[in-house]
């Protein structure tokens, strides 16, 4: 009995204070106190106020009533009646200051507890119906026009649809101003709102987290994007000049618990928004991620150091997933069987899980996320992101779209971090389901502690990509396929070809292929024409040159070395030039582990046969291509190969939908998108119904 009473207590939800930290001016600060607010549960007013100097926020809400006199000959329930009708509740212990110093506003919390439960719908709260500064100068105005309560209300609702208010409210405000006992300024509101957009608080001032130089990357809980208050925080560094980009936060644990219960608060409205909303803000969402493509590409160049024409690519292959999340409410219909006995109907229905979140990797910094939280949140599902801290400003730039596009606060959030926000993902009992992409290693790590909790996961974990080429195959077809996908992205994508097994020999092929590599400008991704830009770090490039030379050491012949190409003007960044290794045998470490880099592994077989089987003992194997002239070959390839992707004449490719797999590298059964991606994010319910005729006396055949 006791163990049971103190599970409950555990799990009833912990209303969090807004995270501290320094804002431009007193309004910002106001705004970031009322917003997270809201996405915990209860709603802030104004407590003190010297307008220059200090700001005293608590609770609108709390345990127990004002004291008010009572007529003594009134009964003791018609007093009770009329205590809890007349007062709204007060005397919540939560209390936060913000003072000016040195010309900015900083926020403490003075006390973050609460003495009652959070709203289960915030829009009952009182704060939902008070009207704006604007809207009180407007009622003045009107009134003084001599319009009606009535005629007034109508004419707010033209312009804040979402307005609850009564004509009683209007009365009310009306009789205040008329008799002179209340100024304007007192109505300065701190209604919820349903969108952060609608604030439009990105307009009115800069954000205090772009006020650090280098900026500082925000998290986004609860519909704010907000500085973290970890001291801890990663570089984000350009590959090609050094230089630092930006600052990556380690999210620290409160805020992290603030982000899941953001997101948990908002799921009952999300959830039960119409479908045909939900993909109205998809296709807002889709037209902005158009309007800012410039924008976006150029930070995945400068964050990733990929070509500027492969940052665009890797836009678009995300924004497909929107698209077609745009048309989502087509595909997530049941089914439905009836008189299954007689006069016994049974449907299925599809729900959302719940809350889900999403772990990326740093190869594909838009796509990934598109990929993932696209799907999540058109199904109904809130979501929590986390980028990768190599280059996570496209995830945030996005997110900020999303915000613009009407995505409710709390719907989206995201958190920043290493190995201690990837774990608090796995163990938080209020994530029902995980998306990850990242290496062999972590993801199976993540796998098994996330399932082990009883969540749904998806891990699309590291990648060996495999080429076959006949001899009989056309040479420029091949060739322009091998060197394009071997070498794209400077071989840092999950669908690079890392291995090509020549049939026959390489003796026929190496000449050109080697021109074709030696053809490749490598430079950075802001220059025009870039063919290779720089890998993503130091580490990464000093990981490259150590298989290359174990590769070496092993008996591999070294083709091509791009160990020791120098860019001008770029002579600190970490540039590697494509890279060709011959003789390669299974045993070798550059065939065992995922190169990261632009090195082009180079086998051969005897046979078809041979190959193939090359292809199927590599537990890494995402997808293969085979170049050939012959259907034969080709049919026997597609049937014989155990991966998920197969090209024929064609590179590894990411097409919509993909990343399906038969090997271990997917650790989960349901995939990332299309079909399967709706059936990871919802969940199918059974309903079985009967109608009896009560009139007509019949009986159920059950």
């Amino acid at each position: 009995m006791d163990i049971e009473c103190s599970t409950e207590l555990t799990e009833e939800p912990q209303m969090l204070p807004p995270p501290p930290g320094t804002f431009i001016d007193r309004e910002e600060l106001i705004q970031h106190v009322g917003e997270f607010a809201v996405s915990q549960g209860y709603v802030v007013t104004i407590k003190q106020s010297k307008r220059d100097k200090v700001v005293v926020l608590g609770c609108d809400r709390g345990g127990v009533y004002r004291n008010r006199r009572k007529p003594v000959d009134e009964s003791a329930a018609e007093r009770i009646r009329r205590r809890k009708t007349g007062s709204r509740l007060t005397n919540c212990p939560f209390e936060v200051v913000g003072k000016k110093d040195d010309g900015l506003w900083v926020l403490t919390i003075k006390n973050g507890t609460h003495n009652h439960e959070p709203m289960k719908d915030i829009a009952e709260h009182p704060s939902a119906r008070r009207f704006s500064e604007k809207e009180v100068l407007l009622i003045k105005e009107m009134t003084e026009a001599g319009l009606k309560p009535r005629q007034i209300l109508k004419r707010l609702r033209q312009s804040n649809p979402d307005l609850l208010s009564t004509p009683k409210h209007v009365y009310n405000v009306k009789a205040k101003l008329r008799q002179g006992n209340m100024s304007v300024r007192d109505y300065k509101s701190l209604k919820p709102q349903k969108s952060a957009v609608r604030n439009n608080y990105l307009s009115v001032t800069e954000p205090s987290w772009r006020q650090h130089n280098p900026p500082r990357v925000p998290n986004l809980i609860g519909g704010r994007f907000v500085d973290s208050q970890s001291l801890a925080s990663i570089d984000v560094i350009n590959p090609a000049t050094q230089e630092v980009v930006s600052q990556v936060p380690l999210t620290t644990n409160e805020e992290f618990k603030a982000a899941v219960f953001a997101a948990k608060r908002a799921f009952p409205s999300w959830r039960n928004t119409p479908s045909t909303v939900r993909q109205r803000i998809m296709f807002k969402f889709q037209e902005l991620i158009k309007r800012d493509i410039d924008k976006l590409a150029m930070n995945i160049t400068n964050e990733h150091g990929k070509p500027l024409k492969d940052a665009y690519d890797d836009v678009l292959c995300g924004l497909e997933v929107v698209e077609h999340a745009c048309g989502l409410a087509n595909l997530q219909i049941g089914e439905f069987v009836s008189n299954v006995p007689n006069g016994v109907d049974s449907y299925s229905i599809r729900e959302p899980l719940g809350v889900c979140a999403g772990i990326c990797p740093f190869d594909f910094p838009a796509m990934f996320p598109l990929w993932m939280l696209s799907i999540a949140v058109t199904c109904g599902n809130t979501f929590i992101l986390k980028p990768s801290e190599k280059d996570p400003g496209a995830a945030v730039m996005l997110s900020e779209l999303a915000v613009e596009a009407g995505l409710p606060n709390g719907v989206l959030n995201i958190v920043h971090g290493t190995n201690e926000i990837t774990n608090a993902i796995c163990d938080d009992d209020d994530i029902k389901a995980i998306s990850f992409v990242g290496p062999n290693t972590a993801g199976s790590y993540v796998y098994s502690r996330a399932s082990a909790k009883g969540k749904r996961v998806q891990c699309n974990i590291g990648a060996k990509n495999h080429a076959v080429v006949m001899p009989d195959a056309s040479m420029d077809t091949a060739l322009n396929a091998v060197v394009t996908a071997g070498f794209g992205g400077a071989g840092q994508k999950r669908v690079s070809l890392s291995t090509v097994i020549f049939v026959g020999g390489l003796t026929s092929w190496e000449d050109k292929l080697v021109e074709r590599a030696k053809a490749l400008r490598v430079q950075p991704g802001t220059e025009p024409d870039t063919d290779l830009g720089p890998v993503i770090s130091k580490q990464a490039k000093e990981l490259v040159f150590r298989l290359i030379q174990s590769s070496v050491d092993s008996g591999a012949k070294l083709v091509v070395d791009g160990r020791n190409i120098l860019v001008p003007g770029y002579e600190h960044g970490n540039f590697i030039g494509p890279t060709i290794l011959s003789d390669v045998k299974v045993s070798m470490e550059c065939y065992k582990e995922e190169i990261c880099g632009p090195v082009l592994l180079c086998m051969k077989a005897d046979s078809i046969e041979e190959a193939i089987d090359i292809v199927n003992r590599n537990k890494y194997g995402n997808g293969a291509s085979i170049f050939t002239t012959s259907g034969v070959a080709a049919r026997k390839f597609q049937t014989e190969v155990e991966v998920g992707q197969v090209g024929i004449n064609v590179p590894i490719a990411a097409p919509f939908p993909s990343f399906t797999s038969l090997k271990p590298l997917f650790a989960g059964d349901l995939n990332f998108d299309g079909k399967a991606g709706i059936q990871f994010y919802t969940r199918v319910k059974t309903v079985t119904q009967q109608w009896k005729d009560v009139a007509a006396g019949t009986s159920s055949d059950i």
